[in-house]
């Protein structure tokens, strides 16, 4: 299952990540694109559209089956895809990426909870780690989309067609192989429990509340990194818009990868001693936010911006390959597509606003010194809150598995 759900990650996230690295060639060639500010809400309306509707996909998926939840959220969101190569305005290219949220907003909570539907206990940080290095691969596939905007034969229209071709010719086999797990052990009361009850419990869960404030605070700080890095560096050290941008996401997603693989191995260990091993490993990778963060302020050079970049990507991979296996420790499991959706409400809704705020501090000449200093201060806030949380014993929280 994890293998065949690493081309749908590596495509969900080389999608989203092209707009960021071929922004250049794109506001040249868009009517109406004049401002950072307008670019930041191109990039924030992907995501209020996809968080907004993450939560109904997290349901679906819990209620119906997860296979055809993703086959359906794949082949949609490629269609979209394809369609952005055809955008010639401002409001088009808006429209086109509220789209692509609708479409993709349903894959991420199914493809999780299908994930750990089949690996209960030592093997799921490690599971979940390893599907997530798709979307490290598809974010550094995205980083070299620079290049493919740059070419005369190719340019950013080539690309996002490409892509979206891609998708929809993988929806095939993945219908053809992907399985739904055995939800025999679900009682009828789960499955017909209404998207209120489900909520209701949900939100008078101490840990889950703590679990939602810890997945949204770092990501605002990650969303802006993904979206904006390539034109911080192209800006700070003058570089090409094809280099800036794969040295703006090759280094951090190698170092994710290497964190998520680490990560979940660690988490997975650490379990067999304590109930908190999974929340060990993913506040440590909050601490290695921090040093992080605080650098990228004002690196000074290109050696250092990368070097920055690497430890930010470390403390990622640990921080990301555990957030759905604690969630498993806190919630049910016919509620963890529905408290993933609803975590990535928050979050993404967050990293939305994170990305258009940026664009606004950006125009007004805000330094970058003082906006990643708040992203150190809020990643300190978050390792205190991962601490926070206090699963209950093993025989209480997969109690139905």
């Amino acid at each position: 299952m994890v293998a065949l759900l690493i081309p749908v990650a590596v495509l969900n996230y080389l999608d989203r990540q092209m707009l960021a690295t071929m922004k250049t060639s794109m506001v040249e060639s868009i009517d109406g694109m004049t401002s950072d500010a307008q670019w930041g809400f191109v990039l924030a309306s992907f995501k209020w559209v996809y968080a907004g509707l993450s939560p109904i996909g997290g349901y679906i998926a819990d209620r119906f089956s997860r296979k055809h939840v993703i086959v359906f959220s794949l082949f949609a969101w490629s269609g979209v895809t394809a369609m952005t190569g055809y955008v010639t305005s401002y409001h088009g290219l808006v429209a086109t990426r509220a789209l692509m949220g609708i479409s993709e907003a349903f894959y991420i909570p199914a493809a999780l909870a299908l994930i750990t539907d089949f690996h209960i206990g030592t093997t799921r940080s490690r599971a979940v780690g390893v599907h997530q290095t798709g979307i490290y691969i598809g974010l550094i596939l995205g980083g070299f989309a620079g290049h493919v905007a740059d070419a005369p034969t190719l340019g950013w229209r080539w690309a996002f067609h490409a892509a979206g071709v891609l998708g929809i010719l993988y929806a095939i086999p993945l219908f053809l192989f992907l399985k739904n797990p055995d939800r025999g052990t679900q009682t009828k009361e789960d499955v017909r429990s209404s998207p209120l009850t489900s909520i209701r419990e949900l939100l008078g869960n101490r840990n889950y509340l703590m679990l939602v404030i810890y997945f949204t605070l770092p990501a605002i700080a990650g969303w802006v990194i993904k979206d904006w890095m390539p034109v911080i560096l192209k800006d700070q050290f003058h570089l090409p818009q094809g280099r800036a941008g794969v040295i703006a996401v090759l280094y951090v997603q190698i170092a994710t990868i290497i964190g998520a693989v680490v990560g979940g191995f660690l988490a997975d260990r650490w379990m067999r001693r304590s109930e908190r091993g999974r929340i060990f490993v993913s506040a440590i990778g909050m601490v290695l936010f921090l040093p992080a963060l605080f650098g990228l302020g004002n690196p000074g050079t290109l050696l250092l911006a990368i070097t920055f970049l690497i430890l930010f990507g470390i403390g990622w991979g640990f921080f990301d390959c555990n957030n759905m296996p604690i969630l498993c420790q806190i919630a049910r499991p016919h509620l963890r597509a529905t408290g993933y959706g609803i975590m990535n409400l928050v979050s993404i809704s967050c990293g939305g606003f994170g990305d258009w705020g940026f664009g606004i501090l950006r125009s007004h000449g805000v330094g970058l010194p003082l906006i990643f200093g708040c992203f150190t201060a809020v990643a300190l806030l978050s390792v205190g809150i991962v601490l926070m949380i206090r699963p209950p014993a093993a025989n209480e929280s997969d109690q139905t598995e």
